[in-house]
């Protein structure tokens, strides 16, 4: 194991992150899905819980129906950024609970594609091992 892999680093404390390397991800107990995950509505379309036509609906109105549904747990209407329901445990709603693989890996939202050049530390990661 790497030296400077900080164990059981903690979500909500930035200075216990670890800078990202890529072989991090195969020893991780996904804990970048345990981050809120913020979309916008292409997102949302390629998950697939909006069509393409509700595309020039107002965002306000596909925010109610995905709160109501249990998608989405926040709607900022400046913004226009939707975050995405998590579970009990703070995992996102999307992750396996068994595997800790992401099920829907190739519509993956924006935010977890660029995971972690983005984020609350851009180049860190908040690594946990498995």
């Amino acid at each position: 194991m790497k030296s400077n892999l900080i164990a059981a680093a903690e979500i909500d404390r930035l200075d216990t992150w670890a800078r990202y390397t890529a072989d991090m991800c195969h020893s991780c107990i996904s804990s970048c899905c345990q981050l809120p995950v913020e979309v916008r509505i292409g997102d949302l379309i390629r998950i697939g819980v909006v069509d393409e036509f509700e595309r020039g609906e107002p965002p306000r109105n596909i925010a109610k129906r995905l709160q109501k549904d249990g998608l989405v747990e926040r709607f900022n209407q400046k913004s226009g950024i939707f975050t995405l329901t998590r579970m009990s445990n703070n995992d996102c709603y999307y992750l396996d609970r068994k595997t800790r693989l992401c099920t829907i890996y190739e519509r993956r939202p924006d935010t977890c594609r660029n995971h972690p050049k983005i984020g609350p530390r851009p180049g860190y990661c908040a690594w946990r091992p498995k």
